[in-house]
Formats: structure tokens, C-alpha cells, sequence
């Protein structure tokens, strides 16, 4: 039973050799047929799947950029649509309705209502003075527009220096400290209330940086929308000597210039050499 049971060393001899042989003889037949193929179709399959993603990713790119080109435009004309579907609703109402106007006015109170009208007369009295009429009337518009721009850093600038010169001037006995239904407040001798009385103007004045910073802005402001307006009229700027008072004037010095400028040229260079000497 033992000697059955243990191999010999000539059978274990025998087996080995054609398995190995065989597992040597398979394995560069795999290696050079079928590894290269389907590693290079799984390259291929992989640059074909990223070539896919670029592609769907660039056209998702575009048909954003797209849209966000579009949105603008597709909200003016919706808005545009709108106001044209509420104008004409308001017309047909009006057509079918004679007192429309009066029932609509029905939903509005009374300070709406004031209010309203407050805005339509400023609206119009803005509207007849927009035309030049005189430099007074054109340097009160300019103050009002100056007014409105001023922010609150200045608006609390002004009251904490116009306080403090209503102190300076009660002190020198210049106006009169009143107080009246627990309020106080000063006079000046016209009756004024809580108005400095005009002084002569302080040369140790030292504006701040800031409102030097900001007269500098506004000026250069006031020329670039004046350069603006004349290029608009198609007016050029002359880089020369002003010899006009006005553009009326401007206009006749041209013209006397083009027919006699051949015949005064020479007496207008030595007058202007001998004021030179």
C-alpha cells in the first residue's frame, strides 16, 4: 500500500517538462498576437471617448455663450412686447370706457394724486428750460445740478461748518441766540433765522485735498462734456489765436480771411514783427 501510494522520481520527471514546455510555447504566442491588439483597440476606444467629451463639451460651451449673448436682447424685446401689450390694453379700455381716466384715478389717494402733478409741472417747467436763455438762468441750473450730486460725506461737511460759524458769530455778537418753544436758534438783524451773515472771505482758508481732488474732477468733467457737445455739432477746437468773440463772428473772420488774407499777409507778419521788437 505505501509503495503504491509515494510516486517515483522517474514519473515526476516525466510529467514536468511538457507543462512547462507547454506554458512557454502559450505564452509569447499571446504576447505577440493578441495583448498588442486589444491594448491598442482600448487606446483607441479611450481617444475616441475623450475626442466625444471635447466635442460635446465644446458645443455645450457655445450654446452658452450663446444664450448669454441672447439674454440681453430677448429681455428688451419681452420688455418691449410688454409695453406694447400694456399700451394697447390701456387704449382699448379707454375706447370702451369714457370715464376710464376718471375711474382710474379712483385707486390713487389724494398725496399720490398731488404728488403726481407736483411731478408733471416740474417735468415741464424742466422740459421749457432745457434751450439757453440767459448765463443766469443757465448758472442756476448748473448750481441745482451740483447740489443734487453732492453726497452725504458733504451735505454733513457743510452743516458742521455752517454750525460752526453761527457759533463764531453769536460770540462776536453778529446774531442774536433765540429760543422759542424749546428750540433755539439765531437772528440776524433782517430777521433771518439760522443764517451766517456774509463776511469777508478768509485768506488763511486751506481747502482739504479731497475737495481740491474733486474741484479738479468736476472741471475736468465740465470740459470733456463740453469738447463732447461741440464734436456732436461738428464744432473743432482752434489751436491758434482767438480773433472772434463768438461763432457769428468766427464765421465773418473766416470769410474776410479767405478773399484777403493774399493781400495782408505781408503787412500782418511786420506789424507783428515790429510789436515784437
Amino acid at each position: 500500500m505505501a509503495d503504491s501510494e509515494v510516486p517515483k522520481p522517474e514519473m515526476l520527471n516525466d510529467a514536468s517538462p511538457p507543462a512547462t514546455a507547454a506554458a512557454t510555447a502559450a505564452t509569447p504566442a499571446e504576447s505577440s498576437t493578441s495583448d498588442p491588439k486589444a491594448a491598442l483597440a482600448a487606446r483607441m476606444a479611450r481617444f475616441k471617448a475623450l475626442q466625444s467629451q471635447k466635442e460635446s463639451g465644446r458645443r455645450q460651451t457655445e450654446a452658452e455663450l450663446r444664450a448669454a449673448e441672447d439674454r440681453p436682447q430677448r429681455l428688451a424685446q419681452l420688455a418691449k412686447l410688454q409695453a406694447a401689450n400694456e399700451k394697447a390694453s390701456y387704449k382699448l379700455l379707454k375706447s370702451d370706457d369714457p370715464d376710464f381716466e376718471r375711474k382710474r384715478n379712483w385707486d390713487y389717494t389724494v398725496e399720490e394724486s398731488e404728488s403726481w402733478d407736483k411731478r408733471q409741472a416740474k417735468k415741464s417747467r424742466n422740459r421749457d428750460n432745457v434751450s439757453f436763455q440767459d448765463y443766469r438762468g443757465e448758472a442756476n441750473k448748473v448750481y441745482k445740478r451740483q447740489v443734487k450730486q453732492l453726497g452725504e460725506k458733504d451735505l454733513e461737511e457743510y452743516a458742521r461748518e455752517k454750525g460752526e460759524r453761527l457759533q463764531r458769530q453769536v460770540r462776536m455778537g453778529l446774531l442774536r441766540l433765540v429760543e422759542e418753544g424749546g428750540e433755539v436758534f439765531t437772528v440776524d438783524s433782517e430777521g433771518r433765522i439760522n443764517t451766517p451773515v456774509e463776511e469777508l472771505y478768509d485768506h488763511n482758508h486751506k481747502p482739504s485735498k479731497e475737495a481740491v481732488d474733486k474741484l479738479v474732477e468736476d472741471l475736468e468733467k465740465g470740459e470733456r462734456a463740453r469738447l463732447k457737445a461741440r464734436a456732436a455739432r461738428g464744432i473743432k477746437d482752434d489751436g491758434g489765436d482767438v480773433t472772434y468773440i463768438n461763432d457769428k463772428n468766427k464765421q465773418f473772420n473766416e470769410k474776410l480771411s479767405r478773399f484777403y488774407n493774399r493781400y495782408t499777409t505781408e503787412i500782418r507778419e511786420s506789424f507783428e514783427r515790429g510789436t515784437a521788437i
